[in-house]
């Protein structure tokens, strides 16, 4: 029994309103997201440069806001342009090499016999009648990298297509890299009011559920979000100076995108079919044994896996049980078809909340069945008599 309370005209007429403005909002959230994504980037990077403005505040004295922001900024673009700068030129000469190995074992039967010392004859004629269909190798060259990095580029700043037209170039990417700045420098100086502040906006009426909506936000992000953010940035890192150490061709790329794939939990694994196509390039390329190459992969593999589950979510996850695998893959292909880039930003969140809200409305539910059989239950009461 879902409610005692019985269906009225004007209850089903508010309800109607409820669902017209929920569509109403999801699809002018929707056709907003292009010019929204850049502000819920900043918004994003705001939450996670914060403790550092803090630390730079509070531990180390630094009074001034705009100064502990602006160090806090320059240390954080230091240490990403730096990692850039290091990653860029090996990345590009392991391209052009992984590409240049493709295409002579596209075009070389004798390397393609060779490899039936570890692959089975059928997975062979289906790997090289893809590599020629596809084209694989011309996508390993450097003008190749270019055009897909500007690809990125245009989707993860898509709103600054109406300021250029045509294909995305240096220009557009620099402005649209500077809507985010501006907008993540503001936040971070007012930070504090902003999160404070908006509560008083709020009607009284309100304000209570609104409240209790803001903390369970901030719940979910901290304990489903930057938790298996933190992690996934230890696994990329750690398994992308493995690939380095051990000379597989694409290493930190392929290690990076490994720790992106570990956001949901187990998925990393997937990242052993490049690995073990990357590894076979090359012992091909270099006559070393492809065995050989395959068992360092595998120990990194395992080493980070051991790493994950006996130190890294004990110590940062600690008691956050977090979603289901499938909950979390599913729900980064849903909101990703639903908002596109933006979906898949505030995917693990949003689907948190859900979960979190229907679970209090099953509860509520048990509530309600469990105060109506103990009513049901109570002896009716006894009147004392009358005395004339």
């Amino acid at each position: 029994m879902f409610s005692q309370t019985p269906f009225t005209l004007d209850k089903v007429f508010r309800l109607l309103i409820d669902v017209v403005l929920v569509i109403v909002a999801f699809f002018l959230l929707r056709y907003l997201s292009d010019i929204l994504l850049p502000f819920v980037i900043a918004v994003a990077l705001a939450w996670c440069i914060n403790p550092l403005v803090h630390f730079l505040q509070h531990k180390l004295k630094i009074k001034s806001r705009i100064a502990a922001v602006i160090i806090s900024l320059i240390l954080v673009l230091t240490t990403i342009g730096a990692a850039l700068w290091a990653i860029i030129p090996r990345l590009i000469n392991d391209a052009v090499k992984i590409g240049q190995a493709i295409a002579r074992f596209a075009a070389n039967p004798a390397l393609q016999q060779q490899t039936l010392e570890y692959l089975p004859k059928e997975w062979l004629e289906w790997i090289t009648e893809y590599l020629n269909e596809a084209n694989v190798s011309a996508l390993f060259t450097a003008d190749k990298i270019e055009d897909i990095a500007a690809i990125l580029g245009q989707k993860i700043l898509p709103g600054v297509n109406f300021i250029f037209s045509g294909s995305l170039n240096l220009l557009s990417i620099v402005v649209g890299s500077s809507i985010i700045l501006i907008y993540l420098i503001f936040i971070l100086l007012d930070y504090d009011t902003i999160t404070e502040g908006w509560k008083s906006l709020v009607p009284a009426k309100y304000r209570e559920q609104v409240y209790r909506f803001s903390d369970d936000v901030d719940t979910a992000m901290t304990k489903h979000f930057r938790a298996q953010a933190i992690i996934a940035v230890i696994v990329g890192v750690l398994t992308a100076i493995g690939f380095a150490l051990i000379g597989l061709p694409l290493g930190i790329v392929l290690g990076l995108l490994i720790g992106l794939l570990s956001m949901v939990p187990y998925l990393q694994w997937l990242g052993l079919v490049p690995a073990a196509f990357f590894g076979l390039m090359h012992a091909l390329e270099t006559g070393q044994s492809f065995w050989v190459m395959m068992l360092l992969v595998l120990l990194i593999f395992l080493g980070i896996h051991l790493l994950q589950d006996f130190i890294l979510y004990p110590k940062i996850m600690g008691d956050v049980t977090g979603l289901n695998s499938a909950i979390i893959l599913l729900s980064i292909s849903v909101w990703g078809k639903l908002l596109g880039m933006l979906g898949l930003i505030i995917a693990l969140p949003a689907t948190t909340l859900l979960l979190t809200y229907y679970q209090r409305f099953l509860q509520k539910l048990e509530l309600q069945k469990h105060a109506t059989l103990n009513k049901s239950e109570q002896p009716p009461s006894k009147h004392p008599d009358t005395v004339d």
